[in-house]
């Protein structure tokens, strides 16, 4: 069948409202009809990335030039002011650490507190099971331990308060 010329309503459509998106655009370039449009828009590629990166040299190298300069006024003071600075910088290390750990061992107490007076009041807070459990055993233990030192306590000090006994009652007679 020969090629009559005649277009669909996609090829309209897709030619008027959207010429270069999707299949149409290959299409065009793959023609011969594209070539302009694909240098141009090499073009403006290019374009593109040339401004975009000599605007971000030039502010690196400003940046550059800044931290010399200001590291080259900054130096001598440094130097001048080292016994003063690295002292203080100490100081102001130790303080630091010293508000930040009082404050971090305040609020593990606040909530130490917390857990406390919530499980003195009977509710039952996070972990409070385990505790139950661990004070039964403990208790437990205990309470077997006592029995034992009771036990063995009772028969070495009952048998030398006997023969103690029969010693002084036949010392007697």
């Amino acid at each position: 069948m020969a090629d009559t010329g005649r277009t669909t309503h996609h090829d309209i459509i897709g030619r008027d409202q959207y010429p270069m998106i999707g299949r149409d655009r290959d299409q065009y370039q793959m023609s011969g009809r594209g070539s302009d449009y694909s240098k141009s828009r090499q073009i403006a590629k290019a374009a593109t990335a040339v401004t975009a990166g000599g605007s971000l040299l030039v502010l690196s190298s400003l940046t550059l030039v800044g931290t010399v300069i200001a590291l080259t006024v900054a130096t001598p003071l440094l130097v001048i002011f080292s016994p003063i600075l690295v002292p203080a910088l100490i100081t102001v290390a130790l303080l630091i650490t010293g508000f930040l750990s009082s404050g971090g061992f305040g609020i593990a107490a606040i909530t130490v507190f917390s857990w406390i007076y919530k499980y003195a009041t009977g509710e039952h807070p996070q972990g409070s099971d385990r505790l139950d459990s661990a004070r039964m055993k403990l208790g437990s233990k205990a309470q077997d331990l006592k029995d034992r030192a009771q036990y063995y306590g009772q028969q070495h000090t009952g048998g030398e308060h006997d023969r103690d006994r029969t010693r002084v009652g036949q010392h007697t007679t």
